[in-house]
C-alpha cells in the first residue's frame, strides 16, 4: 500500500528541517548544561568563600559572583538560536517565544541600565532555556507518537488484505 505523504518528508518536515531542529536540541542541551555549571560554580565556590579562612580572598569572590553570570550568559546566544528555529518550524506559539524572549530581554537590560544588577534578567533566561526543552521534548513525542499510529494502521492493513485473501 501506498504512503499517502511524500517519502522524502517525515510528516510534512523534510529531513534537513528534522536534522536543524535535532541540532538545535542539541544546542539547547549544551545551554542546560551551562545553567547546571552555573548552579554549582555558585554553590561550590559560594560555600568555598564562606569560610572563615577565604573571606578575604578576591579570586574566589570573583569566581563566586561572577562566573556564574558568565556561564549564563553564554547561554544567551544559544537560546536565541533555539527561538528562531522553534518559530521557524513552529513548534511552538510566537507570541509565546516572543513573550518569554521579550521579557528576558527587558528584564536584563533594564536590571542591567537602571539598577545597576544583573541577576535577575539572568535568571529569567534560566527558564527560556527549559522552556525549548520542553518544546523540543514535546514535537518529537509528536513524531514518535505518529510513526506509531502510522504502524499500527499498517498492521491493521496487512491483516485485512490477509483476510480478504482468505476469503
Amino acid at each position: 500500500m501506498t504512503n499517502v505523504l511524500d517519502q522524502s518528508t517525515q510528516y510534512g518536515f523534510a529531513p534537513l528541517a528534522i536534522a536543524r531542529i535535532k541540532g538545535a536540541q542539541r544546542a539547547n542541551q549544551i545551554a542546560i548544561y551551562l545553567i547546571y555549571a552555573a548552579i554549582i560554580a555558585f554553590m561550590v565556590f559560594g560555600t568555598i568563600a564562606s569560610i572563615k579562612a577565604f573571606h578575604d580572598n578576591q579570586l574566589l569572590y570573583r569566581l563566586f559572583f561572577n562566573l556564574p553570570y558568565a556561564l549564563i550568559a553564554l547561554t544567551i546566544p544559544i537560546t536565541l538560536y533555539d527561538g528562531f528555529v522553534i518559530y521557524r518550524y513552529r513548534l511552538s506559539q510566537p507570541s509565546m517565544i516572543a513573550l518569554s524572549i521579550g521579557v528576558s530581554t527587558i528584564v536584563l537590560v533594564g536590571g542591567l541600565l537602571f539598577a545597576d544588577t544583573a541577576w535577575l534578567g539572568l535568571a529569567s533566561w534560566l527558564g527560556v532555556a527549559f522552556l525549548f526543552k520542553a518544546n523540543f521534548k514535546r514535537f518529537f513525542n509528536f513524531l514518535e507518537a505518529q510513526e506509531e499510529t502510522e504502524e499500527d494502521l499498517e498492521d491493521s492493513d496487512a491483516e485485512k488484505l490477509q483476510d480478504i485473501s482468505k476469503q
